[in-house]
């Protein structure tokens, strides 16, 4: 029986996915692309914003078309937000929240029995390791957000404001199975990967976070031979102080690309937003990682169109953007969701005016990340290879760097470099890839 997935979101829901399919990989099920027939789709949603509410039912009607006898299954925050209504959508056929991810075959296979009992059941193929599909593994060490910032939907779906962490011991075990199977590189994510270690009650914690459960994990998993690269998912940006940073730039394996996410820069707007931090600390922030890592790839989001911003607050956060030049920003324009205080918000902002600032920031996002992209032309730099790609008509090897700069090499220079899978290699820069 063949069971396709595909994953919206975060990567902390793309870490899930993972664990669902090493699931039905253990029950004897062939994992199809999801491009492919199959007998089930599994859709892993996301709920963050309206779009991603869209995007999320696109991709469960797609799954239907593509296979009408199939078993669609919608699991995740969009599932979360979206309760018992969800099955009023004909395309669905069983529904799941974030926690029945852990029983998730036993729960698809009850479904299918009841919608489709009289199909063949039969057939499993031959066993699909997935995880050497890939060149890197994420691994979700954290759950719960308890910041309650009032656009976002995420404490409610995630936990209802509570942290969890995974114990320490468990996860350096994974990592050494992950060794084992020669993965190269690790992710280590979460809702609020800077919380990790700091399990709490759904009361909300304005303390300044020092990180320093984090810091003794990754240092732990550092030791650990055959991986080789230790990356960070998205990091609030408190947790970025002298002393985490400079701990941090002393492990060697920690690759000095950082998400921090603004969502503003302007004050005012950071406060009606409820986010717990102001423009200069993300700008010292900033300064500190430059400081100790050398040309850090830091990135971050930032909304446009927040209820109530002002021409004057968007200038704001433009200027203050021009001025950290960071490698890259993800640009959403706001979306309101049910339920959250910002949606019950006055003065909300026209689409039209959500789209202009939009393309302003696009546009000057798109030369500053091109600017630090190209900065490594030439360079030598360690690159784990991950697809083969066309770009303009001509095909490249792709991978990214540390710092997540992708980099293609032309099918001359591989042949040159006698290239295998899931290794890392030294290269002399000559072509940066669209992303």
């Amino acid at each position: 029986m063949k069971v396709a997935f595909l994953t919206l979101g975060c990567k902390v829901n793309f870490y899930e996915t993972e664990k669902m399919m090493e699931q039905f990989t253990k029950h004897g099920f062939e994992i199809a692309d999801f491009s492919e027939q199959a007998d089930i789709y599994i859709i892993n949603t996301c709920t963050v914003t309206n779009m991603a509410d869209r995007k999320s039912r696109q991709m469960i009607h797609k799954a239907k078309k593509r296979n009408p006898k199939s078993l669609v299954v919608a699991v995740g925050c969009y599932v979360e937000s979206g309760g018992e209504k969800l099955l009023e959508d004909s395309s669905i056929d069983a529904a799941f929240s974030n926690k029945e991810k852990e029983q998730i075959v036993e729960l698809v296979l009850q479904a299918f029995q009841l919608q489709i009992e009289k199909k063949n059941a039969e057939g499993s193929a031959s066993c699909f390791d997935f995880r050497q599909e890939r060149t890197r593994a994420y691994l979700k060490i954290q759950d719960g957000c308890n910041q309650f910032c009032t656009y976002c939907l995420i404490p409610y779906v995630r936990g209802k404001g509570i942290l969890t962490s995974v114990p320490e011991d468990e996860i350096i075990e994974q990592i050494e199975n992950l060794a084992k199977r020669d993965v190269k590189e690790v992710v280590l994510t979460g809702i609020h990967l800077s919380s990790y270690g700091i399990d709490r009650s759904s009361e909300i914690n304005f303390v300044k976070l020092e990180g320093k459960p984090l810091l003794n994990l990754i240092k732990k998993a550092a030791e650990i031979d055959g991986i080789e690269r230790i990356r960070l998912g998205s990091l609030e940006p408190r947790i970025i102080t002298e002393s985490f940073v400079k701990e941090l730039s002393q492990i060697q394996k920690v690759c000095p690309h950082f998400h921090l996410s603004l969502q503003s820069g302007c004050d005012t707007v950071l406060k009606r937003m409820n986010r717990h931090y102001t423009t200069d600390e993300y700008k010292e922030g900033v300064k500190i990682l430059r400081k100790y890592f050398d040309k850090p790839a830091i990135t971050t989001d930032v909304i446009v169109g927040f209820p109530g911003e002002t021409e004057e607050e968007f200038k704001i956060t433009k200027k203050y953007l021009e001025e950290i030049k960071l490698a890259d920003i993800h640009v959403f324009q706001y979306s309101p969701r049910s339920g959250t205080k910002a949606a019950a918000m006055e003065e909300q902002v026209t689409p039209q005016k959500k789209k202009e600032r939009s393309e302003c920031l696009i546009e000057m996002t798109e030369k500053h990340r091109a600017e630090y992209s190209n900065s490594f032309v030439g360079k030598r730099e360690k690159v784990l290879f991950e697809e083969f790609v066309t770009e303009d008509g001509k095909k490249y090897l792709s991978g990214h760097n540390e710092r997540y700069v992708k980099i293609g090499v032309s099918m001359e220079e591989v042949e040159k470099m006698r290239y295998q899978e899931n290794e890392i290699y030294e290269i002399t820069v000559e072509k940066i890839l669209r992303k």
